[in-house]
Parts: structure tokens; sequence; C-alpha cells
């Protein structure tokens, strides 16, 4: 009976250590990856593959996940440099860097301080390129200095399996005697444009008041023109009935200017009495025998 017990246990006994066994090797060799991780796997101190998200089987007690590497995109902390514009002038630019691990192979066996290496190779890349410009382009062209900074940071860290998203420069301080000296600059610039905008002003009204009196010019001009072509087109006429009509036409005219002149003097507001000379009134006689006798 103890025979058969001892039999019993030792077989229980070697199921479950067949048991824990299996166990352990299924959890030696299923890797159960992140979705935001890649893990770099090594075999006897070798590199042996890079485990993507999901599940992942690898050979227990040879194969160990040595490195598990964030994809996540990281920011560099914001770092001040100084350097030197192309005219001699001192800035401090603020900077900042963003970049993911594409390539954890690289990154694990290439550079050991990722974070520092690239704020280091940002840092000599912003003092080159700002060294290259004037303190005007570089207020101005900010846009394109941070683009030719990422391609130079990209091209830089491409070997440590690295992608730069975004490279921004936060800010670019100035000494206060260069802030001093430029508020200075900017309000001479300021008045500058002020007198020149005045100058533009008064320049505006002496031609427009120079056009405004060529323009009553003209109309008086051709006021007087007209004027003359009226006068010319009487005499004409005038000149046209005594060649046609001869002496009579003439003394006609004269009678009837006399005859309206004496109406017009009769119809004024103020007039009831006329006193004329005696010879006027023998010129009016004879100007209303005239247009009497004249044929209708």
């Amino acid at each position: 009976m103890e025979d058969i017990l001892l039999d019993l246990l030792s077989s229980n006994l070697i199921f479950i250590l067949i048991a824990i066994l299996v166990f352990v090797i299924i959890f030696k060799g299923v890797r159960i990856v992140p979705q935001s991780e890649q893990h770099v796997v090594e075999r006897f101190g070798r590199l042996r593959s890079v485990l993507g998200p999901g599940i992942n089987l690898i050979v227990p007690f040879l194969d160990v996940v040595a490195h598990k590497i964030s994809i996540l995109e990281r920011q560099l902390p914001t770092a001040s440099q100084d350097a030197i514009t192309k005219d001699n002038v001192l800035v401090q630019v603020d900077t900042s860097v963003f970049y993911r691990i594409i390539e954890p192979e690289k990154t694990v066996y290439r550079i050991r301080d990722v974070d520092g290496a690239i704020a280091t190779t940002v840092a000599g890349i912003v003092r080159a390129e700002i060294g290259k410009m004037d303190l005007d382009d570089v207020q101005a062209n900010r846009a394109r200095l941070i683009d030719t900074i990422q391609t130079s940071v990209e091209s830089a860290v491409d070997d440590w399996g690295i992608e730069v998203t975004r490279a921004e420069i936060l800010d670019v301080n100035l000494d206060q005697a260069t802030r001093d000296a430029m508020l200075q600059q900017l309000n001479a610039e300021r008045a500058r444009r002020a007198q020149v905008t005045e100058a533009e002003g008064q320049r505006r009204a002496v031609e427009l008041a120079a056009d405004a009196e060529l323009y009553a010019a003209e109309k008086a001009a051709q006021a007087r023109r007209v004027q003359a072509d009226a006068e010319a087109y009487a005499t004409g006429v005038v000149a046209k009935a005594i060649a046609d009509n001869g002496l009579e036409a003439a003394q006609y005219q004269v009678a009837l200017k006399q005859v309206e002149s004496l109406t017009a003097l009769g119809a004024g507001p103020s007039s009831n009495t006329i006193v004329v000379p005696a010879n006027a009134i023998e010129a009016f006689g004879d100007a209303f025998k005239m247009l009497k006798g004249k044929p209708s």
C-alpha cells in the first residue's frame, strides 16, 4: 500500500514539475509588447531581434528582452544658448526639439544619452546658422531658420535611429544695450515716416489746388470762347442782313434796340415818370415809324 502511495506521489510530483516547466517556458517564450513600445531582444549579449507591438515569441532561456524602448514622440527640455549674428550682435536663443525613436536597435547600440546628444547637436547648429545671418534676418526669417535647423538636425541624428519631428525657436533675446539701440532706431524710423507722410499730404494738397485752378481756368476759357462765338455769330447775322438789305436793315435793327430799351426802362418797378431829352424823343419817333413801316 505504501508503495502505491509513493508511486502516486511521485507521479503527481512529476506532473506538477512538468506543469511548472511548461508554465515557465510559456512565460519566458511569450512576450506581449504594448502599442507604444518596441523591445530589443538579445541572445548571449548580441542583438537578436526587435519585437513590435502585440504577441511575440522568443526562445526561452536563450533570448532576453534587454531594452524596452518607447516610440512615443518626445520633447527635449527648453534649451538656451548664446550665438553671435553676422553683424556681431550677441543673442540668446531658446530652442525646443521634438523627436521619436524609429529604429531602437540603432538608438540602443550607437548612442548612450540620446537627449544630451540631440541638445548638443541642436546648440551647435543654431550657433552656426545664426552666425550666417544678420539680426534683422534672424527676426524676420524665423520660419526659414527653423526649417534649416530641423533639416540639419535630422541629417546629424540619422545614424541614431531618430526622427526629428519638429524644431522650434521659442524666443530670441537681446542684451539691454542692444534693445535700447533698437528702440531708438525704431523711434527714429517712426518719426521719419511721419514726416514723409506729412510731406506727401502737403504735396497732394498743392497738386489738388493746382488742378482746381487749372479746371477753373479751362472752364472760364470755354465760357469766353462760347461768348465770343455767340458775338461772332450775331455780328455775322447783322453783316449778312446789311449785305442783303442794305442800310435800311441796319437802321431797322437800331430802331428795334431803341424800342426795346424804352420798353425795359418803362417796365422798371420804381419808375413811374420817365424824363428823356427831346432829341431822344425824335429818335424814338423815327424808330417807331420805321417799325411801323417795316413789312411783317
